[in-house]
């Protein structure tokens, strides 16, 4: 928006490009542990509020016109990216720093940076609009596509030919604990509605006891309830299954499997206490009976996706070579 004052970019653009590493170590937390620290954006937002503070400085030798255009594209940043972050999250379509994270990117990259150097101007491909947090947005969609594909390729090769292909994986039941996201069957089949792994391993922590356990011996975890329950912490992945003490059974001998009490697996008492990822007790039971099925050696999950990994990728590309969707558009003469 004006002229550079340290000869590759003007300050506030350089200050931006803090937000690379930041995303980049979110993205990296993402996978490994699908949590991301609510500290991680503070200070990014202070960068993102010094920046603007300054761009504004900076707006006062700008003509009307450019001081009218930056003011909208900060408007339409802050005012309409920064909600949706907060709409898709009441929604459930993010999870909470997933939405942390968009709201960052509004604040931080409201408006087009450019870097000059000796190749020349970066980002190559600006839309009309200009809004930068928008065209991070759009690239991460655009980038996102690509995971039901990497799913598929994976699986094509393991002659795992079914529309599952395209959104998971099946993994083998002792390894479930092992992995986020949601199983994708019942006893009954495949399922869209299947339950959060994470949820499951809130579940047995709560209960004391380890997924081996729980395989082992069904029946004796289906009733009675131990009389001493865990904190059943987040349902992150944890080295040691056994870091909770069992609280013991209600009994010594379970019940004959013909009478059992309504409240299977103890699932409505558990989730009457924690809300554990919007999952349901007839999710829960329905999980509980496909995982510790005699028969069962493998079950389908959906992995989903760590939606900073792809923020992470579409903010460098907007970095670099700007907006994806409005260079696709160009190049078919429809922009």
């Amino acid at each position: 928006m004006s002229s550079p004052v340290f000869g590759l970019a003007t300050g506030p653009d350089l200050l931006r490009l803090l937000a690379v590493p930041v995303f980049a170590w979110a993205a990296y937390r993402d996978v490994r542990t699908r949590r991301v620290p609510n500290r991680t954006w503070a200070p990014l937002l202070v960068v993102g509020f010094l920046a603007l503070v300054w761009d504004a400085w900076l707006a006062t030798g700008l003509s009307a016109y450019e001081q009218q255009f930056f003011l909208i594209r900060v408007v339409l940043s802050v005012g309409l990216v920064a909600p949706l972050g907060y709409v898709f999250w009441r929604l459930g379509g993010f999870g909470g720093a997933d939405a942390k994270a968009v709201i960052t990117l509004a604040v931080v990259v409201p408006v087009y940076p450019t870097f000059y150097l000796t190749s020349g101007a970066y980002p190559a491909y600006m839309p009309p609009l200009g809004v930068f947090s928008l065209t991070v947005l759009s690239n991460t969609v655009l980038v996102g596509l690509f995971y039901p594909v990497a799913l598929a390729v994976r699986n094509l090769p393991n002659g795992e030919l079914t529309p599952a292909m395209f959104i998971g994986r099946p993994v083998a039941v002792d390894d479930v604990l092992s992995e986020y996201g949601r199983l994708l069957e019942t006893g009954d089949g495949f399922t869209r509605s299947g339950l959060d792994i994470d949820a499951l391993r809130m579940y047995l922590r709560w209960r004391g006891i380890s997924f081996s356990e729980l395989r082992a011996n069904p029946d004796r975890y289906r009733h009675p309830l131990p009389t001493e329950r865990n904190d059943p912490g987040d349902g992150s992945i944890v080295d040691d299954e056994r870091a909770l003490t069992d609280g013991g059974d209600a009994t010594v001998e379970a019940p004959t499997p013909a009478v059992r009490p309504l409240d299977e697996w103890g699932a409505e008492r558990f989730l009457d206490e924690y809300s554990a990822y919007g999952a349901t007790p007839e999710q829960l039971r329905e999980g509980l009976e496909t995982l510790t099925a005699a028969d069962r050696e493998r079950a389908w999950i959906t992995p989903g996706i760590p939606f900073i990994v792809p923020m992470f990728v579409g903010l460098v590309l907007a970095f670099t070579f700007g907006d994806l969707l409005f260079a696709l558009m160009r190049a078919v003469g429809m922009a």
